[in-house]
């Protein structure tokens, strides 16, 4: 069964933020999006508020902190390494892919150039984990 996802998008770029909100509305998706533009703001959010969202889409490269150092800190967190992450991003950088991995993300997707590419791909992305067992 699909569930509505809650999903942190760590984005720093108001042209991706928009084409994400685009994408899920063309799609027919009503998932609740929390957007912030960087990693320190986005670890204010989950150890101050105690917002825990099912999902966080993470791009890499942002400001402050990026989002290899965002998910290193993540993952040392008990009550937060276990919250699926997803990095969105437009680098093909392998050590960036090996090293995020090693770190403890769910998933890796590379944003395409293509629009139509770029909706498939987030279709994909948010029907797998709104379909998800892990996700209650």
């Amino acid at each position: 069964m699909k569930r509505e996802l809650k999903i942190l998008l760590i984005e720093d770029d108001t042209i991706e933020l928009m084409k994400l909100n685009r994408a899920m509305l063309s799609l027919n998706m009503n998932h609740k999006v929390t957007e912030v533009n960087n990693g320190e703001d986005a670890l204010e959010l989950l150890l101050n508020e105690k917002y825990y969202p099912d999902i966080i889409l993470l791009d890499l490269n942002m400001p402050k902190i990026n989002g290899i150092e965002f998910l290193s800190i993540l993952k040392t967190n008990e009550s937060l390494k276990f919250i699926p992450t997803i990095i969105l991003t437009t680098s093909s950088n392998k050590k960036d892919l090996l090293e995020c991995y090693n770190i403890g993300i769910a998933g890796y997707v590379q944003k395409p150039l293509k629009y139509q590419d770029y909706i498939t791909k987030i279709n994909i992305l948010l029907s797998y984990w709104s379909a998800n067992e892990l996700i209650k």
